[in-house]
Parts: structure tokens; C-alpha cells; sequence
């Protein structure tokens, strides 16, 4: 490949300047206002290089499939003509439950060129959050799998939601919906540019919070182009790189490692299409293809250590990243000294692009966060808005005011008291702590809503404790994190049981309860720890003290 397609391509969107030596000093987005991720980076680069390779794409029964960017434009504009003809159009919300099929990647680029928003969801869902995500997101059109339970819990929900317009099915049939595969076959594979504006709405993620259910949280399209932080300075990919980040494509980490950046810098997408997480299989998969770039949250890394590296060749490894929650040291010191990658981690949020960094050139110091990205302007602050001195902890701020801040969200949907009540006065409050030390490093302390981070997953309480308290046995009860040696931290609920229970906690119970949460809602979320207690800790209004819980918890490790 001619290399410097990709590098005039990349300096058409952005302008850097480096330290002497080799740090990014400066980052500046230069996007024109009507830039859009499906037309200016996909077709640009097929148009230019059609056979580079942009998908590599298997499955455990060793199906494999190869799409090049060429491919990519074709079927994006073959599934963009379909959902056309099915009604879709500019500004419609379309949730996408796909998993890792190669036919999200289809969907989301015909999205982005259609001008419809992408809301993508995670396949563990059931009927009670189809209900809550249809409603609060005004969804019109749902592109589901066929696989497992999504379209049955989908169908329950849509006894109580009438609002979708239509619903594709992939990888199968079923009565009432289209054959996604087998419809978009009959559309040509040639697409009239469909003009958008760089503020319009694109994409859709639910965000957990504690003080109520998720979250929608809004990017335009100036979000794709943002993600060059992520892909060129933190996870330093270029146009020979096989790239792997593990998450399945419902979560925003998709978003960071799996599409935008990553196609941006003519990288290649490495994608396995799995439903249960085996330690082996990936080692061996990094083993097989080669694979040069991995970003997996440290709860990965940890079960790489455990199974043993030493029986894989992973010597094709030259670069690796890590998120989604604090990194040990110890995790760090055993994953380099297996295969002399050093971890580098990074912050972001599901409202951001990678915001604070162990960039490509730096120094990482084992279990920082990094320094802050030169995309933005970002600070410790204290409750009043002040920055704080080095080694004192406050909130993860943006300072936002005058300037364009690329990659930040546009709003919570719906919810300007919302929005307004993490974004004023000329900061975005990322509801995150840390501090900084004498160097610039900053290290994470934790969420200031309780927001738990488990094996990968940002979980909300009150999701939990919403579902635990329609059990019988259940008075009140307060879901935290709690620590834990393999997943950094598990869900524990701390509950007290009604009268009629009173006498009968047991592990009989305690399996009940988790299982009840498990049929209610999505399966990762239920608590592995449950505790029975007199009493909850209040505050004197009467609010629940989780941080108490967690205090004694961590007293007690």
C-alpha cells in the first residue's frame, strides 16, 4: 500500500506538533461542517485503496470472512438503500443489537451516511430494558440478531411499545420481521452522497448512573473524527496494524476500538464473534492472525495471566492498551514480563474519545491513567470549581469554554436538566476522581455517582436495586462494588429482608434473589455477593450511604 495515502488523509483532518522528543505536543481537529465518518473515511479510502483490507472477521466454529474497504463502502451502501426503501430516513433512531456479526459494521456505516442515529445495545437486554430503551430513546426501526433471546424479549417488549416501524432480523427468519441478509442483496451498491452537518445527532449510548436509569447520551458526527486520539496516540495504529479490542459492539468501548479511529488510520479490525470469554481462544487467536495491537479492560489481562502465556507465540504483539477500570501493578509487571508489551493505560467516558492517556512515546508509571490528551483542556477540581494542588483528590473536569471540543458529547436526550447539571458554568463534569501527581500523571480514585466497574462493565445500582426490591424478600437495599481478585470488582447487594423473610436468609435465598435478577435483566449485572443486615447506613434525609458500605467493606479485605 502506498503509504502516504493515509497519512495526507489523516493530515486533512487534523494538525500536531510534537516535543523533541516525539511526544504529541498539540492536537487540532480540522473538519469541515459537513464531514461524515461513512462517506469521507470509508468510501475515500475504497475509492483510493479498495483492496486494503479493513475486517477481518471470525467465529469459534472457524468461520471466517475477509472485507476490504472497497467491500465495506459496497455493503453499507447496499444496507443504506435497503433501510431507505424501508422508510428510514435523517434523524430516525435505529437500535442495533447485533453482537459482533460483521453486519453491524454494515449498519452503522449506512447510519452514518443515511443521517439516521445508531443507538447500539447489548444483547443481554431483556423485555424490562427493551421497554425502557424503546421509550426513552423514541426508537423507530430495531436490527436485531437472531441469536439467543433478543427477539423474544424484543417482541415482549413491543407489547407495551408500539413504536417500532419495523424490525430486521440477521442471521435468520422469523415471522414479522425482514431477512436483513437475504433483503439487502436486492439493492444496488452504489449510494448518492445524503449531505449531513458535523453537529448532527449520530449516535445514541445508554450511560448507567445511580440516581436513575440510564442515561442517553448524544454524539454528533464529529465524534468519528475525534476518535483519531484514540487510535493513532493511544493505541498507535497505522495502516499495517491488526487490531483487536475486546468488547461487543452494544458497549461504547466497540465504538473506541472496533470503527472509527481505528478505519480512520487504514488500520485492520480484528473481530471475533464470540458469546462467552476464553481466555485461550483469544491467546490463540493472537497466536494464529498475528494480531499486532490489543485493548481489553484489565479483568482480561488478569485471566491471561491466570490461563499462561508462556504455551503461545505472541510475538506479533507490539503494542497493547488498557480500560474500563484501574490497573494493578502487578497485572502490568506480569502481562511485560510475558511478552515485553508494556500496558498502556488510558480514560475516557461513554460522553468522550480517550481523554487522558499513556500516549504513544510516553513513559507509562504502572496503574496512572496517563496525562491529558492535547485535544482538550481537562483538570482536578474541587467541589467549587477550583483546581486542586498535585496528590489531592477532586473530580476529572473539561474546561470548555471558548473552544470547539471535538468528541464531547452533545447532550443527554431529552434532558436538558440533566445535561445542564454535568455541563455548566464552563466545565463538563465527568463525575470521575482522581489525582495528580508532581509529573502530570493523574490516578484514578473512583465514580463519584457509585457507578460499578466489573470485569469490564459500568453497572448502575439502581438498575439492581430497582429489580431487587420486586422481590418478596426484600425491604431495602444498596448495590456497591465490592473488591475482588480476578473481576477487580463484583456487584454486592446489601439487603434488608421484609418480615415475613426475616428468618429465612439462607444460600437458598441468596441464589432466589440472584437468580430473580438474572431473569429481570441483563445477566452480567447480578450481585455475586449478597449480604442480609438489620439496617442500612442513611444519611440524616434519609438517602442511603453506599460509600459506608463500601468503607467497611474495604476495612474488612
Amino acid at each position: 500500500m502506498d503509504h502516504n495515502i493515509v497519512k495526507n488523509f489523516n493530515e486533512r483532518f487534523c494538525k500536531e506538533e510534537y516535543e523533541d522528543n516525539g511526544l504529541l505536543k498539540s492536537f487540532n481537529l480540522t473538519l469541515e461542517d459537513n464531514f461524515n465518518f461513512g462517506y469521507d473515511v470509508i468510501d475515500a479510502i475504497a475509492k483510493e485503496e479498495p483492496e486494503k483490507l479493513a475486517l477481518l472477521w471470525c467465529n469459534p466454529d472457524g468461520d471466517e470472512k475477509r472485507f476490504t474497504f472497497s467491500d465495506l463502502m459496497k455493503k453499507s451502501n447496499q444496507t443504506a438503500n435497503m433501510l431507505l426503501a424501508n422508510g428510514v430516513k435523517k434523524g430516525d433512531m435505529v437500535m442495533c443489537v447485533l453482537k459482533r456479526h460483521y453486519q453491524f459494521w454494515f449498519t452503522t456505516i449506512a447510519l452514518c451516511k443515511i443521517g439516521a442515529v445508531l443507538i447500539p445495545a447489548t444483547n443481554q437486554l431483556t423485555k424490562k430494558d427493551y421497554v425502557y430503551r424503546f421509550n426513552s430513546g423514541s426508537v423507530s426501526y430495531l436490527i436485531a440478531t437472531s441469536e439467543g433471546d433478543v427477539a423474544e424479549h424484543a417482541e415482549a417488549a413491543m407489547e407495551e411499545y408500539d413504536g417500532i416501524k419495523k424490525k430486521f432480523l440477521v442471521k435468520g427468519n422469523r415471522e414479522g420481521w425482514i431477512d436483513f441478509d437475504e433483503e439487502i442483496e436486492k439493492f444496488p451498491d452504489t449510494l448518492e452522497r445524503i449531505e449531513s452537518k458535523l453537529d448532527d445527532k449520530m449516535l445514541a449510548f445508554f450511560s448507567s448512573g445511580t440516581t436513575g436509569y440510564p442515561k442517553m447520551v448524544i454524539h454528533a458526527h464529529d465524534y468519528a473524527a475525534a476518535h483519531i486520539i484514540t487510535a493513532k496516540h493511544w493505541h498507535n495504529l497505522n495502516d499495517e496494524s491488526l487490531h483487536l479490542t475486546i468488547s461487543e459492539t452494544g458497549w461504547g468501548k466497540a465504538m473506541w476500538g472496533k470503527m472509527y479511529g481505528q478505519f480512520i488510520m487504514g488500520a485492520t479490525v480484528f473481530v471475533y464473534d464470540f458469546d462467552k470469554f476464553v481466555p485461550a481462544e483469544i491467546l490463540g487467536l493472537i497466536s494464529k492472525y498475528k494480531i499486532t495491537s490489543l485493548c481489553c479492560p484489565p479483568t482480561m489481562f488478569r485471566f491471561f495471566i491466570k490461563e499462561g502465556m508462556d504455551g503461545y507465540d505472541l510475538s506479533s504483539l507490539q503494542y497493547a492498551t488498557v480500560a474500563g477500570e484501574a490497573l494493578n501493578p502487578e497485572v502490568y509487571n506480569k502481562f511485560y514480563e510475558y511478552t515485553g508489551v508494556k500496558l498502556m493505560e488510558g480514560f475516557g467516558q461513554t460522553e468522550t474519545v480517550a481523554a487522558v492517556a499513556n500516549l504513544v512515546g510516553s513513559t507509562p508509571k504502572p496503574g496512572s491513567m496517563g496525562k491529558p490528551v492535547p485535544l482538550y483542556d481537562i483538570d482536578i477540581v474541587d467541589e467549587d470549581g477550583n483546581s486542586v494542588p498535585d496528590g489531592e483528590t477532586g473530580e476529572i473536569v473539561f474546561r470548555t469554554e471558548g473552544k470547539k471540543n471535538y468528541g464531547l458529547f452533545k447532550e443527554y436526550y431529552n434532558s436538558p436538566e440533566t445535561t445542564k447539571k454535568a455541563w455548566h458554568d464552563g466545565l463538563y463534569h465527568t463525575g470521575d476522581t482522581a489525582w495528580r501527581d508532581e509529573d502530570g500523571y493523574f490516578w484514578y480514585v473512583g465514580r463519584t455517582d457509585d457507578v460499578i466497574k466489573a470485569s469490564g462493565y459500568r453497572i448502575g445500582p439502581f438498575e439492581i436495586e430497582s429489580v431487587l426490591v420486586e422481590h418478596p424478600a426484600v425491604l431495602e437495599v444498596a448495590v456497591t462494588g465490592a473488591k475482588d481478585p480476578i473481576r477487580g470488582h463484583v456487584v454486592k447487594a446489601t439487603i434488608v429482608l421484609t418480615k415475613d423473610y426475616k428468618d429465612k436468609a439462607s444460600d437458598s435465598l441468596i441464589k432466589q434473589l440472584q437468580d430473580h435478577v438474572k431473569k429481570q435483566t441483563a445477566p452480567y449485572k447480578y450481585p455475586r455477593i449478597i449480604e442480609f443486615v438489620e439496617e442500612l447506613p442513611k444519611t440524616i434525609s434519609g438517602k442511603i450511604r453506599r460509600v459506608e458500605i463500601r468503607e467497611r467493606d474495604n476495612a474488612n479485605d
